[in-house]
């Protein structure tokens, strides 16, 4: 905490924006520094993908995050095991417990919105057909307060009593790679079990999405439109 020159108590907060479109970025940027400036001053990081994220979070120089706004999809950085705002998030968890994350996104499938919820807990989820610059400056006042803000959307979803599918990191990378056009015998290249064992959990993966006679073009078109893929 600082004063300004009236005696008055400045609380200084570190902000994250990740996010791969400058233009949201600089929205975000503009709604924040309006927030309440009498009593808040914010220091601004940025990144535009996995990778500029992690430099950024890891850096020994970087002062523990505040806040966070992180975009759900964004370039992954498959060296780290990053593939999403997801998993930064979670890298942000671990490094900085104290970091209040809000997690945006484009995707409204009711199974991707549970397993964020589960999986983060995040102060805030948004939808980003949602957000209007009061609709942020609204939400980034909840979460300032150490108040939950689930944007409208998320909320009716939460309302449904719709059966939910679980799968594990493993299943996630093999279902990325084979998106990306990775043959499966090439797959043990990048995750760390073998190629039998991948083998088994595709045609486990086929089973749960009901596409048993299905090809791997089917078991990922089918896994982004519920939402374990994106």
């Amino acid at each position: 905490m600082t004063t300004d020159s009236e005696g008055l108590t400045i609380t200084k907060n570190n902000i994250l924006i990740v996010d791969d479109h400058p233009f949201i970025i600089q929205g975000y940027k503009n709604a924040i520094t309006r927030y309440n400036p009498n009593k808040y001053e914010f220091v601004i990081s940025e990144a535009k993908d996995c990778k500029s994220a992690y430099d950024v979070i890891t850096d020994s120089e970087t002062l523990p995050f505040d806040i966070a706004f992180l975009d759900i999809s964004m370039p992954p950085y498959e060296e780290k095991g990053l593939y999403s705002g997801e998993d930064l998030a979670k890298l942000i968890l671990d490094t900085m417990p104290n970091c209040k994350i809000i997690l945006l996104t484009m995707f409204t499938e009711f199974l991707k919105i549970k397993t964020i919820i589960k999986n983060i807990n995040p102060h805030g989820l948004v939808i980003k057909n949602d957000l209007t610059f009061d609709e942020l400056l609204f939400a980034f006042d909840k979460v300032i307060k150490n108040e939950q803000y689930y944007s409208q959307s998320v909320l009716k979803m939460l309302d449904s009593q719709e059966d939910t599918i679980e799968i594990d990191l493993f299943d996630k990378q093999i279902l990325f790679h084979l998106s990306k056009g990775t043959k499966t015998k090439d797959i043990p290249q990048y995750i760390p079990i073998s190629l039998n064992a991948i083998e088994v959990r595709k045609l486990n993966l086929k089973i749960l999405l009901k596409v048993t006679e299905g090809s791997d073009i089917d078991l990922v078109r089918e896994a982004r439109n519920i939402g374990l893929l994106f």
